[in-house]
């Protein structure tokens, strides 16, 4: 439903306007994958099919790091049935974690960025509440706070007027 939008956003590492694409198709994979082959309700059955599916479709970096996210967080909740607001947190450091490892060069201002200000804002409302729809909830306001303060982290994000594509993909998402 978004990706026009995050391709036309995408001015970083190249401007070839794809992002958007590369996160739905990686996307789309995950959830055929889980779709087709799982008929499970254990989260970490469930997200562990999800990060298969995502690395078998990922598509460009935007993909790739997505595929990352998936496979830190699937890994953090394995063993779980289900998932409370503390093992949210704790599988959204390890999904950050393991998106950072993934990367040779690491930048500042993408969705790196923005998967390690999520993971940070669950961990302190994971304290503050249970209620797993008010950690999203705080998850996406400071997610979407760091989206806008990207364009002073990457100057070509600030030169093209555009807050980052892949970033900006992950609130989407989430």
């Amino acid at each position: 439903q978004n990706k026009d939008h995050v391709n036309s956003l995408n001015v970083f590492p190249v401007p070839d306007g794809d992002t958007g694409t590369n996160m739905s198709l990686t996307m789309r994979s995950a959830y055929k994958y889980i779709a087709d082959e799982l008929d499970e309700t254990h989260i970490g059955r469930m997200s562990t099919g999800l990060s298969r599916g995502a690395l078998m479709g990922a598509r460009g970096n935007s993909g790739v790091i997505l595929s990352q996210i998936w496979r830190g967080f699937s890994k953090s909740v394995a063993d779980l049935e289900q998932c409370d607001a503390r093992g949210l947190a704790v599988a959204l450091a390890a999904a950050a974690d393991t998106a950072y490892k993934g990367v040779m060069k690491p930048v500042e201002g993408t969705i790196l960025t923005i998967i390690r200000e999520i993971s940070a804002e669950a961990d302190a409302a994971s304290f503050d509440s249970a209620d797993l729809r008010v950690v999203l909830g705080r998850m996406i306001a400071r997610g979407k706070e760091a989206l806008a303060y990207t364009p002073e982290q990457l100057p070509v994000l600030k030169q093209a007027g555009v807050v980052d594509s892949g970033g900006q993909g992950l609130i989407y998402l989430f």
